[in-house]
């Protein structure tokens, strides 16, 4: 359990990479005095542990995870625009691959239970309406990977390498935890002449500034 937040408790600012901080920047960045930004690392695994480490120093009051995913529903998630999700989900804890793969409901065996619950491969977040993003390892790598994501996870609007990790250390330590993310690409797109970063990350940004 989290310390006791202080009345001057921060906001936790998270940004995935140095590409992305970098163009946000380059964007005007969120207004000074909005919160601490840092680093937290790029995957599930980097982020959840510096996500732990960052909650442990700051012991902030909430925190914001910005960057850019990929888009699963491009009729009502479309590139170049950003959304503040519900909930995330992670893919690919489990065993087996393809069809056959079984999540951690399937197995019976939850990633973590504690005081809180237990945690199988899914957690709410803070303030969202944009429905399901999805984490993964390895970002999709065609469209055909794109769609065996969508048959397991039918109501995933995009897909992130971060926000799980991030979720999960949120939720140990009871911060709240808001996720926006621009979507750069379509899951599965990895032609970067077809991106919309920029275009993403600024949209991202205006969504952050209004919640800030």
């Amino acid at each position: 359990m989290s310390a006791p937040l202080s009345p001057g408790a921060p906001t936790l600012i998270l940004i995935p990479t140095p590409l992305e901080r970098e163009r946000l920047q380059a964007l005007g960045g969120l207004t000074r005095g909005s919160g601490l930004s840092e680093l937290c690392g790029f995957g599930p695994v980097a982020s959840a542990a510096r996500t732990a480490e960052l909650v442990a120093r700051f012991n902030p009051r909430r925190v914001l995870l910005i960057g850019c995913a990929g888009t699963h529903a491009r009729d009502t998630h479309p590139v170049g625009s950003a959304w503040r999700f519900e909930s995330v989900a992670i893919d690919g804890v489990g065993s087996g691959e393809g069809q056959s793969f079984a999540g951690p409901g399937a197995m019976n065996l939850p990633q973590w239970t504690g005081p809180n619950g237990s945690v199988s491969d899914r957690l709410p977040l803070a303030s969202g309406d944009a429905g399901l993003l999805l984490t993964v390892c390895a970002a999709a790598g065609d469209a055909a990977q794109a769609e065996q994501r969508r048959m397991r996870f039918p109501d995933a609007k995009a897909e992130d390498m971060e926000a799980f990790g991030v979720a999960m250390a949120c939720h140990l330590n009871q911060v709240p935890l808001t996720v926006i993310r621009g979507m750069s690409n379509a899951a599965g797109e990895r032609d970067k002449q077809q991106w919309q970063l920029d275009e993403a990350l600024a949209s991202a940004l205006a969504l952050a500034r209004e919640i800030i």
